[in-house]
């Protein structure tokens, strides 16, 4: 053995030719056993099949990563004016005691200000989808087609860029408006029918439009528009509910999420549909966005190691029982045991089936099953 490798110093190193699986020349020189840099600099380490991005096997942590693909999103930063830093405080209030376990450290990343209200009529173009950070879901730069302003939404499910969407709630406010506020010259006035009685009743035609209750306005029914749950037709698929009348849009924003319209009217409660499976009631006036939120696979994410966590702002999970009597109601005692207790928080409140609510939410219709 030891004449075989003094034998292999003494020669030249010669370029010998082999193939590899992908049927590439491979330049391996004899002794050294070293791929040429070339070679090296073209391996594909990263799969991309469109749905998913998978990697090759280099490391441990490596193997069963899977994210989501991201090739249809923007490859540069964000519109710095639409973009505010991020301040961390690494869970602590403002006399330095943790209040929120779990969170420190990360890269660091800016706020973007998307708008949950989209208030804004008049047509909107998608200039681009991008990726956000601080969210699960994709969001989507628009531009108005009038006066060029630039604004972020969430971007719904198989939104392409080059596509026009609408907002209509401005369209369906009644009450009165200020002008220098709102910049808006012409109101919508309240119209009525034969008898007197207010015409509330939506007309939905085969075009997939809707005709506002005055007659005069046409809804365009189409995937990214926002309007009232009043103007959108029972059945629909919805995200970026409203909670309150031409409110903000708080539910169904993560990720792959949306809800179903289940009754709505002129006046009154709409009652829409979670993904969970419970029913609740949401004012008409409360504005809603057709379509599923973007990023549907999201939830077949695998991060694949610990380090993905901490480059996202969380740190460890300690166990309960891995700790002190005087730290959390499972610690203590000898051996593994937790003392013969029920499974519970760090501040003694059921952990696992108990019931926390003291007070039901009345505007919940049929809440979501249980196990």
């Amino acid at each position: 053995m030891l004449g075989l490798r003094l034998a292999l110093q003494r020669t030249q190193p010669t370029a010998i030719f082999r193939h590899c699986a992908s049927s590439q020349s491979v330049l391996v020189k004899q002794g050294w056993g070293l791929l040429s840099q070339q070679h090296v600099r073209g391996m594909a380490n990263t799969k991309d099949d469109g749905q998913f991005k998978t990697w090759k096997p280099l490391a441990p942590t490596l193997r069963q990563r899977r994210m989501t693909s991201r090739k249809h999103l923007h490859k540069g930063g964000p519109v710095r004016e639409l973009t505010i830093a991020k301040r961390r405080s690494g869970g602590r209030n403002n006399t330095g005691r943790i209040t929120c376990r779990h969170r420190g450290g990360g890269a660091k990343r800016r706020i973007r200000l998307v708008d949950f209200r989209r208030t804004e009529p008049g047509p909107q173009q998608v200039m681009r989808l991008e990726y956000d950070p601080g969210r699960s879901a994709h969001i989507a730069l628009i531009k108005h087609m009038e006066t060029g302003k630039l604004s972020y939404i969430l971007a719904p499910a198989n939104l392409k860029p080059g596509a026009v969407v609408q907002s209509f709630m401005r369209l369906a406010k009644r009450e009165p408006q200020n002008k220098e506020a709102t910049g808006v010259e012409e109101q919508v006035e309240k119209k009525e029918g034969e008898d007197g009685e207010e015409l509330g009743a939506l007309d939905y035609t085969s075009e997939g439009l809707a005709l506002h209750a005055g007659g005069t306005e046409r809804v365009s029914l189409e995937v990214g528009n926002c309007m009232p749950l009043k103007m959108v037709p029972m059945g629909s698929t919805i995200h970026n509910i409203g909670l309150h009348p031409y409110g903000r849009g708080q539910i169904a924003r993560s990720a792959g999420t949306w809800a179903q319209l289940v009754y709505t009217g002129p006046t009154g409660l709409a009652q829409i549909k979670l993904m969970s499976g419970e029913i609740r009631r949401v004012p008409v006036d409360a504005c809603a966005t057709l379509g599923q939120v973007s990023n549907v696979n999201h939830k077949h994410e695998k991060l694949g190691g610990a380090g993905a966590r901490r480059r996202r702002g969380w740190r460890p999970v300690v166990r309960g029982t891995a700790m002190n009597t005087h730290d959390h109601p499972h610690g203590g005692g000898r051996g593994k045991s937790k003392g013969n207790k029920h499974p519970r928080s760090p501040w003694g409140k059921p952990a696992k089936g108990g019931k926390t609510r003291r007070k039901p939410n009345t505007m919940v219709v049929r809440s979501r099953p249980r196990r």
